[in-house]
């Protein structure tokens, strides 16, 4: 979920992260969302599908292509241009708050505990 101040949620970072080398589909999505965060985001089916509406309507995301796979339907999604532009401005602003604590000097010198 995108909120009003342009900051995204966690896990919305995952999803559109995880649609930044090209169209994927639901069940992938939600592989590479975990894979991504090191395991720490678990996307639901459902919660991953309410957030595919939801980033569609505010059109960071679009279908690609859908198709048939073993008689069930499979639809992929990709970016859009806002929704690379979104994902890429949440990682600028993740490293600049990083960079806050990790370019203090005690952390920098490994004296965390002084």
């Amino acid at each position: 979920m995108v909120k009003r101040s342009g900051v995204l949620s966690e896990p919305t970072y995952f999803v559109l992260a995880a649609l930044l080398d090209g169209p994927v589909h639901g069940y992938g999505i939600i592989k590479r969302s975990q894979e991504l965060s090191g395991g720490r985001i678990r996307l639901a089916v459902g919660t991953l599908y309410g957030a595919l509406d939801r980033l569609a309507g505010d059109g960071l995301i679009a279908v690609d292509r859908e198709e048939t796979v073993q008689g069930r339907p499979r639809r992929y999604y990709r970016l859009t241009e806002d929704g690379r532009l979104a994902v890429t401005r949440e990682a600028l602003r993740l490293e600049q708050a990083a960079r806050i604590v990790t370019g203090r000097t005690s952390f920098a010198t490994g004296d965390a505990g002084a």
